[in-house]
């Protein structure tokens, strides 16, 4: 079972019955059109490398004894630059612990990653570590009447992560153990960059224009709703 630890802030204890979780948390969830899983068909940890997805969103596993993975992909919109639209696609796994306060916190094993794509940056495309310790200060699950179970999780400061919808009861995962050589050191920021002649829309290709002119128009709306 997935280890219980003592109560880390002012809520009381987390009683685990229908009303507040129709079913465990065990399996594979996925957002959206729940196009991005965990699992080999999303990255290689080997030579840190993704398969991208037809479209954005996240994706969350996790086993009866423990152990998590995490998929996401998403574009962050620039307010004062509408055309600097950056891309980042990133893969993480671990440990996690159901607190009693019904929070979760998950510790990486060090060989998570992530690729950012910046048009506007100095360097439009680069791959860099990623292996924060992630605390969720809840979670619950309901039954969905259409799509089943749906998992709403929210983070450290109470911000709701997109709803995920249960794929599996058994997680797709790549195994849980460190899938590439990495140092103590590689838990901190290195950045590599993949190519300096080219720019994140030679990279993502047709996903990337679409997702940049939806995310412009979205901050171009914005814009104009608030000049009328």
């Amino acid at each position: 079972m997935a280890r219980i630890s003592n109560a880390q802030d002012q809520f009381g204890p987390i009683v685990y019955d229908s009303t507040h979780n129709a079913t465990t948390i065990y399996g594979t969830w996925s957002s959206g059109s729940k196009g991005v899983t965990t699992g080999a068909t999303f990255a290689n940890p080997a030579n840190m490398s993704f398969n991208y997805p037809k479209t954005t969103g996240i994706s969350y596993s996790f086993t009866i004894d423990g152990f998590y993975e995490i998929a996401r992909y998403r574009f962050n919109s620039n307010g004062s630059e509408p055309t600097c639209i950056t891309g980042v696609i990133g893969w993480v796994h671990g440990t996690y612990t159901l607190n009693t306060n019904g929070s979760i916190s998950m510790l990486p094993m060090g060989d998570g990653f992530q690729q950012v794509q910046d048009p506007c940056a100095a360097v439009s495309n680069f791959i860099e570590n990623y292996n924060l310790t992630e605390y969720y200060k809840g979670w619950r699950i309901f039954q969905d009447p259409t799509q089943g179970y749906k998992l709403h999780m929210f983070a450290f400061d109470g911000s709701p992560l997109a709803p995920m919808f249960q794929l599996s009861t058994t997680p797709n995962m790549l195994p849980t153990q460190q899938l590439r050589n990495v140092t103590p050191a590689a838990s901190a920021p290195k950045r590599r960059s993949i190519d300096a002649s080219s720019d994140a829309s030679e990279v993502l290709g047709p996903r990337w224009v679409v997702g940049v002119l939806s995310a412009a128009g979205l901050v171009l709306s914005a814009v104009s709703s608030l000049v009328l």
